[in-house]
């Protein structure tokens, strides 16, 4: 026993000591690397006086970008230089405006893409008509389907999915499925396995390859891609799940919104799944790249953002978007928990005279963002923003409207974990007359929504206006 005593009195302090050291380095890491000020100094004061319980905790949500995917695909594309040159050489007649000495539009600087004109756009409403057109493409293929969902289940639709993917392989059309392991977490290896059989080519995210990302848990992948053979694109906020088509047992119907492009714009979407795939894989799915024909009017950008990027893409374009407006900006988000700039850009523009709207959820399936919305809302009605919330069923739809002159349907929700740490996919376009279909769509929303405008936050019960506050504190990981 005196032997034991001995042994703890010194391993014990020898212990404590090197999780001190190891909470100094990490609080460190936190002053170099945390976004804000005031974060950096609650890391800080955590990491150093209680290791023992923040360092994992520190591990898991303290960091910041997503470490690998921009040197991974870095060194792909320098292995692909001919397939890369005649991506953007197929893209390059396709950009609007002059060709030469033309300035780029911010929000192509933004993007990193080109605005591509020739496009056709057909808004999708809810997940009956998103998965019919989806289906109706699938079945059409020729030569290639690429498929990228954060959520596949394998209920009733996911085995739609299934059984016209496995006939599509069996073919001879090459088919590539990409999820998302934590928001595809029930999908039980039998479905991927019967895929895989078919000849699919199926992968998970792989969100924590290498030594540097083991715990790169707080990231996702939330993008949703279909491509058909270079030539059909669809995004928007449906995942592969029986909800998605109205046959939820928790809400009475689903509100969705996703959008079908034909046309140029197609091959950033293309190009959007390559790169993810080559993260998960490591290796080029072996497509071929279609030379794309103008087949409409509309202008489309496609807006990749994700945490591998050097800058925050995804709130500069919310920013972007929110300042050009002039008449009108119209957000419909599920989740609402942005951060600073955005509360302020919302404030400014309702200040000089712009309608602004946001269209949110009366019901809540994450608990803890809904509730730390509640919080949010007074900030920008004090402005003048209208805040709304839908009540029939459950709002999950992305959709932004500035003026009648930018529409936007995507993945990404106004909150911290869209602008700053999922991977996300948006289709941003110029066309009039798409963004009218938008607006009358939204207008029909706020016809079946609550005005809550006017409801001060001390109205709301004591526990909900707590609950409120307490929800807000873990805004930078909701």
């Amino acid at each position: 026993m005196t032997s034991y005593n001995l042994t703890l009195s010194i391993w014990v302090p020898i212990a404590v000591s090197i999780l001190h050291l190891v909470g100094i380095g990490a609080a460190i890491h936190a002053l170099y690397y945390s976004r804000s000020s005031q974060g950096s100094i609650a890391w800080i004061l955590s990491l150093m006086l209680f290791p023992i319980l923040t360092l994992p905790i520190y591990f898991i949500f303290g960091k910041t970008r997503f470490g690998g995917y921009r040197e991974r695909i870095g060194a792909m594309l320098a292995t692909h230089r001919e397939l890369y040159a005649k991506y953007r050489e197929l893209l390059v007649t396709h950009r609007t405006g002059a060709l030469a000495d033309r300035t780029p539009d911010a929000l192509e600087s933004i993007a990193g893409n080109d605005i591509l004109s020739g496009n056709k756009l057909e808004l999708l409403i809810n997940g009956t008509h998103t998965f019919e057109k989806i289906f109706e493409a699938i079945d059409r293929a020729a030569h290639y389907i690429l498929i990228e969902f954060f959520i596949i289940k394998d209920d009733e639709l996911g085995m739609a999915l299934q059984e016209r993917l496995i006939r599509k392989a069996k073919e001879g059309v090459a088919v590539y499925l990409l999820f998302d392991e934590v928001g595809s977490k029930k999908l039980s290896s039998e479905y991927t396995r019967a895929l895989e059989v078919a000849g699919v080519k199926v992968s998970r995210f792989h969100t924590r390859q290498g030594l540097r990302n083991f715990f790169q848990i707080n990231f996702r992948n939330h993008r949703k891609i279909v491509v058909i053979d270079g030539l059909v694109g669809f995004v928007g906020g449906h995942n592969v799940g029986d909800e998605y088509v109205g046959r939820s047992t928790k809400f009475s119907s689903w509100r969705d919104t996703h959008v079908r492009i034909e046309g140029p714009a197609v091959l950033p979407l293309q190009a959007t799944f390559a790169a993810d795939w080559m993260w998960a894989m490591g290796s080029i799915p072996d497509v071929a790249i279609a030379a794309p024909h103008r087949v409409g009017e509309s202008d489309v950008l496609i807006l990749s953002t994700g945490p591998a990027d050097t800058a925050d893409r995804c709130t500069l374009f919310f920013l972007e978007a929110i300042t050009r407006a002039k008449q009108r900006v119209w957000i419909a988000s599920p989740y609402f928990v942005p951060d600073d700039s955005v509360i302020k850009a919302l404030q400014l523009a309702a200040t000089r005279g712009v309608d602004v709207r946001v269209l949110l959820p009366e019901k809540a399936d994450h608990l803890l963002v809904w509730l730390a919305s509640f919080s949010y809302v007074p900030e920008v009605t004090q402005s003048g923003v209208k805040v709304y919330r839908y009540t029939e069923g459950f709002l999950h739809q992305k959709v932004l409207l500035v003026d009648d002159t930018l529409g936007s349907v995507g993945t990404a929700n106004l909150d911290n974990r869209s602008l700053r740490l999922n991977f996300e996919i948006t289709a941003v376009t110029m066309d009039s007359m798409f963004c009218e279909q938008v607006a009358t769509m939204l207008e029909a929303d706020f016809e079946i929504s609550r005005d809550v405008s006017a409801t001060t936050f001390g109205e709301m019960p004591i526990l909900k206006q707590l609950g409120s506050k307490a929800a807000r504190l873990f805004s930078p990981t909701l």
